[in-house]
């Protein structure tokens, strides 16, 4: 008798320990998985793939007259530097390359300035509340004025385009004609851009003097006008052993397409001995 109840208190605690153990498992089977969140620096970002063979933005090359030249060697070393970069500002922002090019010389003193030696600013552009660049203090009309700072002159002429296209009192400037250096250098001193009464007269004289016309000439693609040319008196070249159209166009001021245009020419080939027009000539 004894025996039998051992056996049947045997078999209740294995039956019981099985059950409690299948339970068991059960839970720890049904058990939700949980996600980490990562926050903040502990999150792994991938490295981005750069390539390092990409060249850095290039410098401006600026062209440096020897210690011996003359003013208008300067001013030519200056335009040679620049004249590029404000084309391309014409392109961009309407501002003919030929104002563009006679305000910096004149407000850079053709790029020997302290603030542009100091600064790279050829605009003397002053840094006003919204600039949040570099600076440098210069005097001028007060004592130690804020000026804006430039990492290369390129940004300077930017800056340039930027400050005259963002500015309600320049926009009527930008109603008269690209090739109207003399209304663009009077507009610029009546929306009061400098003070000097003498500002419109000193930006045409530079601009005459040294050409610059032919800067908006070549962003324009303008032709030469056959009304301003006498043709009483027809202007002819003859090609001689090495001439292109490109050198001839140079040597005349003329562009390449006008000499196609006023010789009926379809393509840049021509021959030693052949007679150019060097304007249109009615036929």
């Amino acid at each position: 008798m004894k025996l039998k109840t051992v056996l049947l208190i045997l078999t209740i605690t294995l039956v019981f320990t099985g059950c409690k153990s299948q339970k068991g498992a059960a839970r720890s089977n049904n058990k939700k998985n949980t996600e980490r969140v990562v926050r903040g620096s502990e999150r792994k970002v991938p490295v981005r793939n750069v390539n390092k063979n990409t060249p850095a933005e290039k410098p401006t090359k600026i062209i440096t007259p020897p210690k011996t030249a003359t003013y208008a060697e300067i001013v030519t070393a200056y335009i040679d530097t620049y004249s590029q970069i404000a084309m391309e500002e014409m392109l961009q922002y309407g501002i003919p390359a030929s104002i563009t090019l006679a305000q910096g010389i004149l407000e850079s003193g053709a790029g020997r300035g302290e603030l542009t030696g100091k600064a790279n600013n050829h605009f003397g552009i002053k840094c006003h509340k919204e600039w949040e660049g570099d600076r440098v203090y210069h005097d001028d009309d007060e004592d130690q004025e804020c000026f804006r700072k430039y990492v290369d002159p390129k940004y300077s002429f930017r800056d340039h385009s930027l400050f005259l296209t963002s500015r309600s009192r320049y926009q009527d400037l930008f109603k008269l004609r690209k090739d109207d250096y003399v209304g663009w250098a009077k507009g610029l001193k009546k929306a009061g851009y400098a003070t000097d009464p003498k500002y419109p007269d000193k930006l045409i004289g530079i601009v005459e003097r040294y050409g610059l016309t032919d800067f908006d000439n070549a962003v324009l693609g303008k032709k030469a006008d056959p009304r301003s040319l006498d043709n009483s008196e027809i202007r002819t070249y003859t090609v001689l052993k090495g001439d292109t159209l490109y050198s001839i166009s140079k040597k005349y001021n003329i562009t390449i397409d006008s000499l196609k245009e006023f010789n009926g020419l379809t393509s840049n080939n021509i021959s030693v001995g052949q007679v150019l027009y060097l304007h249109s000539v009615e036929k």
